[in-house]
């Protein structure tokens, strides 16, 4: 396919970071889409990103070239079948990186640690350490839940706009897995308030009955990741919440700093 001396110009351009601009302003519109909820308009990604749409247009018919973005029968466009395999890869690479501070909070709290990030509407966990304890939660790695009856959940929406929220939960549905599932947006909204308030997010027997999971968010997390800790409540109480909360957000501290030393360390 011919080049026009546009394109071949925006992808020889520098820059500002060194890279190429063009794939930079490639990837910037792929997280709009993905934060648009994987589909939009031409229009609507010139308004946020600020480019005009003939360099939209060039970019999209290059993604959609290459299976990253397709385009549909209304003429939008929405995010490709060929990203999820590269999610998939990246999220097994994120959990086998955490691992290590997964660990690290078992021994130091004796409950099971985990690994979440929201992926779409869903909750997606991507590790575990299980907890020593003959009595232990268990979380399989890959297992999706909505995001209105888990610590992570809360953990990672506390600080998303609130009507970013409420489409959210629209869109999922608030069903609730024991009685103590919140299942009203306002009572979720009240939630993530304390969230912030707090530093930290509390599941009290919402996903199930008997369990009380601590999260916190790893800050600045190249994808939007939370870590808890999870046990029966009998274990999980409040005396022990004030002892373990420091430690989880200690170590989502350390990791998020491992996690930035690892995309320094890529860099050419």
């Amino acid at each position: 396919m011919p080049t026009s001396s546009a394109s071949t110009t925006d992808a020889a351009k520098p820059a500002a970071s060194g890279g190429v601009q063009s794939l930079e302003r490639a990837f910037d519109l792929l997280e709009r889409m993905a934060d648009a909820g994987g589909e939009v308009g031409l229009s609507e990604l010139s308004a946020s990103s600020g480019l005009p749409l003939p360099t939209i247009h060039r970019l999209m018919r290059t993604l959609v070239a290459c299976g990253y973005v397709r385009q549909q029968p209304n003429r939008r466009y929405a995010l490709g079948p060929r990203l999820i395999r590269l999610g998939e890869s990246a999220a097994r690479l994120l959990g086998t990186w955490a691992r290590p501070y997964l660990a690290r909070l078992v021994e130091e709290t004796g409950e099971t640690a985990n690994m979440a990030l929201l992926d779409g509407d869903e909750i997606v966990y991507v590790a575990q350490v299980p907890s020593k304890h003959s009595m232990r939660m268990f979380t399989e790695v890959g297992r999706r839940v909505l995001p209105h009856s888990t610590g992570v959940g809360k953990a990672l929406l506390a600080h998303t706009p609130p009507e970013e929220v409420r489409a959210l939960l629209a869109r999922t549905g608030m069903p609730a897995a024991t009685e103590k599932t919140i299942t009203t947006p306002e009572g979720f909204l009240d939630a993530l308030v304390a969230v912030r308030d707090a530093g930290y997010a509390i599941d009290d027997n919402e996903q199930e009955i008997g369990v009380r999971c601590l999260a916190v968010s790893v800050p600045d997390s190249p994808t939007a990741a939370a870590i808890s800790i999870s046990g029966p409540a009998g274990r999980v109480t409040e005396a022990a919440t004030e002892k373990i909360v420091p430690i989880l957000q200690e170590v989502a501290r350390d990791l998020s700093a491992a996690l930035a030393n690892t995309a320094g360390n890529g860099q050419a």
